[in-house]
């Protein structure tokens, strides 16, 4: 498996749009963990009010991801493979609500 960014781009109006997504995209995950594996996931606040992601996916392909994401009602504006990871830190503490 490679290590993937999607980026997903305006692609919810609403915080419980975006959990339903999730809910989705896990659902559909359990079904295929050969191929697709999520690592994490950031919410973008987009200019417009809505709510984008950056994930960061382990997946057997491309294809195998915009699968995935078709089955899961998710869009998929980029996927671009990850080449190397320069800086080994854990994330920050998650931005209270």
């Amino acid at each position: 498996m490679e290590t993937y960014v999607i980026l997903r781009r305006a692609g919810w109006r609403t915080p419980d749009e975006l959990q339903a997504a999730l809910t989705r995209s896990i659902e559909e995950g359990e079904r295929t963990p050969d191929d697709v594996r999520r690592i994490r996931s950031y919410v973008l606040a987009e200019t417009s009010g809505e709510l984008g992601t950056v994930c960061i996916y382990e997946a057997s392909s491309p294809e195998a991801i915009r699968k995935h994401a078709y089955r899961a009602g998710l869009p998929v504006d980029e996927i671009i493979a990850v080449a190397d990871t320069v800086v080994v830190q854990p994330d920050p503490r998650p931005v209270p609500a």
